[in-house]
């Protein structure tokens, strides 16, 4: 099987007429989730659950395990059972913090293929793939299929070595390039993306993550918080399908473009579904916690736990803003026996106990979990 040779961009075999529907649809529901962004007084810490779940579903979609109670119940100083286990927490870990720290470097300057490989390089520290040249793209051929399968059976072979800097130039240059729909235009950027395949690891996640921050970096949303992994995860065989078929046919790209903006669209209603719902929650626990409390940190205090939703009660102990340590423990145990809080695990000896504000995790997975 040779090596796919991509087509160079921009894609000439656009119907946009059949697309102008999807478009309208996604875009309008892209606005609505943004303007409920932009209402936001401080969504890195309200949404903050929110962020780590797409990490979760962004590094599922590779084939990890953990959950979002999981990563939350490690960071609480509840280590999983299974070893594996924790090596996913530590790759959607990873995950959260390379999305973080683009967020604060396109405040400086433009995305560009050199802090593309700084990404890279951080999804891969300390996980599997630590081997595979992290931040570093490709310098021998690789290929996707089973394990075990050599290259003449693979179900794909990426473009050789030797012309993916050539790919990643025009992928590059296109990507700053003012095109007629962004959205359309970021459909073919991350499937062009993932057909170059320019890491030996990790392409699938660089891919995803690229998707919120070019619409950050578009000025299409306010914070790049939109998590596409969620409808990608759950259409998985048909998404790769998708982008299987591109690489062996360019009429398909109508296809593909008319699947990505069904997910725009279907994601961001959902999206737009569950910050109302967190909000909602957000506004009814602050006046029930000043009820329960009639304290002056029962605010802040709330801010904290939504912050991280599974916490060891020592964790918040002199925090900033927060009062002393037995003021504390009162007003975490008014919050227990009102229900809002509850006992994942009971404090012993020098361990401290580990208490969950449930009804975020719930919506943040949109079932229920504790």
């Amino acid at each position: 099987m040779q090596p796919y040779i991509p087509q160079k961009l921009p894609i000439s075999e656009i119907n946009w007429e059949s697309l102008i529907p999807l478009i309208g649809r996604a875009n309008r529901s892209l606005a609505y989730y943004d303007g409920i962004l932009h209402g936001i007084v401080n969504p890195a810490l309200l949404l903050s659950p929110l962020t780590t779940q797409e990490a979760v579903l962004s590094s599922k979609i590779e084939g990890t395990q953990a959950t979002l109670g999981d990563v939350l119940k490690f960071e609480a100083g509840e280590n999983p059972a299974k070893e594996e286990r924790k090596i996913d927490i530590q790759e959607i870990m990873n995950y959260r913090r390379a999305l973080l720290t683009a967020e604060k470097a396109l405040k400086a300057k433009p995305f560009h293929l050199n802090f593309m490989k700084e990404l890279h390089r951080t999804l891969l520290d300390s996980v599997r793939g630590a081997n595979k040249s992290p931040g570093e793209f490709r310098k021998i051929q690789n290929w996707i299929g089973k394990p075990g399968t050599p290259i003449e059976q693979a179900e794909y072979v990426p473009p050789s070595p030797a012309v993916i800097m050539e790919c990643l130039d025009n992928w590059e240059k296109y990507y700053h390039l003012n095109r007629p729909d962004p959205l359309v235009q970021l459909a073919i950027i991350h499937a062009q993306f993932e057909m170059i395949h320019p890491f030996l690891d990790g392409n699938g996640r660089v891919g995803r993550m690229i998707i919120p921050l070019f619409l950050y970096e578009k000025n299409i949303l306010t914070r790049p918080m939109f998590y596409l992994s969620k409808y990608l995860e759950t259409n998985r065989d048909e998404y790769v399908s998708r982008l299987k078929a591109l690489s062996k046919e360019p009429s398909q790209w109508n296809e593909w473009l008319a699947f990505f903006l069904q997910g725009v669209d279907e994601q961001a209603k959902e999206n737009a579904t569950t910050v109302q719902k967190i909000l909602a929650l957000y506004d009814n626990l602050k006046e029930r916690c000043i009820e329960l409390t009639h304290s002056q940190f029962a605010v802040p205090l709330l801010d904290q736990i939504f912050k991280k939703p599974i916490f060891q009660s020592s964790h918040l102990f002199g925090k900033k803003g927060l009062p002393s340590k037995p003021m504390m423990s009162t007003l975490l145990a008014k919050l227990r026996e009102a229900g809002i809080l509850k006992v994942l695990s009971q404090g012993s000896g020098r361990r401290p106990q580990v208490l969950v504000l449930p009804e975020l995790i719930n919506i943040t997975e949109g079932k229920k979990v504790f």
